[in-house]
């Protein structure tokens, strides 16, 4: 399927999804099919936004599509629950055996509550979000699934594009957590991821803007889960957790041209929680900019074949980051005779400034130490100093330039 979408944080969620594309500054392609797929889920995000706006390549002229406008099937644009309209013209437009275009017209305001637009579909879909599509601030309406706003599932050949903006009204979440109150119970509390791809295959992503508060709670840009052949290029973000996350069940993953802080930085993981099994694997990232994030590029897993490369960081904490022994509980995590093993990873051309001494931070497990990990090209400095590097238990192989170095 193929999904172009731009999205605010926490606002969106894509299931059982093939070649897809999301874009909103700038419309761009997927293509594969995998039936076993799955689906790209929103959460409640701050905003996101599109830069511009494009047109498809996913091989359809308009004159061959049937257009759907959401007005004329109830929704005025003036602030009022359109979430009726938009579920009547997605299921007109998904049952019908020719290409069809949703379209949400400029200079309009559409209020939503949770919506799942579910596939599968006669046909391939484009929706053209042109203006703004804002979350019900409403906290009942969520009250049958805390964890989704806007969800696309099992639906093949989809496009999201447009250059509107999707605001999830997170702060009215992000008041009411547990990582903000303590007073309040952590458990059965919801996630607030932007966008997520969850059991996709063959996606694009492309020109996203998404932006929430730098103390947003939990608010990860983008979420990549158990999702094969996703191409994520050309957009910023900046949020309150992790810039980019991928975990367990993910292959074949590229980003380029990411623009990131503050924010967390770019992770996998975390993996391997509950002594669960975790595999990533095949992830490349060539070309991005970090400034101010607490985290540079950091693997997290939990006790129990990727590259970075031409990367540049600006006043980052914690620049390059591998940590098999994570734990994000309230209680320290007792120690494990297990953890997901961590092998072949590549950090090159890495250059810029750290706002913390020891930027490198490699530190495996004694039962399963770091294979592979090669350095190649760092030059890392605070305030103009050399930084520090601190390495245990990993086998690391270091070529041309590398400050600070582990050996």
């Amino acid at each position: 399927m193929s999904l172009q979408t731009h999205f605010i944080p926490s606002l969106i969620v894509f299931l059982l999804s093939f070649p897809s594309y999301y874009s909103f500054p700038g419309i761009s392609e997927a293509s594969g099919y995998d039936a076993s797929a799955g689906r790209a889920n929103p959460w409640y995000p701050s905003t996101i936004q599109g830069r511009n706006f494009g047109s498809s390549k996913m091989g359809r002229s308009l004159a061959a599509v049937k257009t759907f406008n959401v007005n004329d099937y109830g929704a005025k644009g003036d602030g009022s629950d359109a979430t009726e309209a938009f579920n009547n013209a997605w299921m007109a437009a998904c049952s019908l055996s020719q290409g069809s275009v949703i379209v949400v017209r400029k200079n309009k305001n559409y209020l939503l509550k949770p919506i799942t637009f579910e596939g599968p579909c006669k046909s391939s879909i484009t929706v053209h979000i042109y203006e703004t599509l804002q979350a019900s601030a409403d906290r009942s309406a969520y009250s049958k699934d805390l964890t989704r706003w806007l969800v696309f599932e099992n639906v093949q050949i989809l496009a999201v594009e447009g250059g509107g903006t999707i605001n999830g009204n997170g702060k009215i979440w992000w008041e009411n957590s547990c990582k903000v109150n303590d007073d309040l119970s952590c458990k059965d509390a919801p996630t607030k991821m932007h966008v997520s791809f969850e059991k996709c295959v063959g996606v694009e992503v492309s020109g996203l803007t998404i932006t929430a508060p730098a103390d947003s709670p939990n608010t990860d840009g983008i979420h990549v889960t158990r999702t094969q052949n996703i191409q994520i290029s050309s957009s910023v973000i900046g949020t309150g957790d992790d810039c980019i996350s991928i975990v367990s069940g993910s292959q074949k993953v590229q980003a380029n041209g990411i623009t990131c802080g503050p924010d967390h930085g770019i992770s996998f993981g975390s993996l391997g929680d509950g002594n669960s099994e975790a595999h990533v694997s095949d992830v490349t990232l060539n070309g991005a900019t970090l400034t101010g994030t607490t985290n540079g590029v950091r693997i997290k897993t939990w006790q129990g074949g990727s590259k970075f490369q031409n990367i540049e960081m600006h006043n980052v904490k914690n620049t390059i980051i591998i940590d098999q022994k994570y734990c994000d509980q309230d209680k320290p995590c007792k120690s494990q005779s297990r953890a997901v093993q961590v092998q072949n990873v590549l950090y090159r051309n890495i250059k810029g400034t750290s706002s913390s001494s020891e930027t490198i931070q490699i530190d495996c497990s004694e039962k399963f130490p770091c294979k592979g990990i090669v350095l190649q090209g760092i030059d890392l400095r605070v305030g103009g100093k050399a930084a520090i590097a601190e390495c245990n238990n990993a086998k690391i192989t270091e070529k041309g330039n590398v400050s600070p170095s582990c050996t």
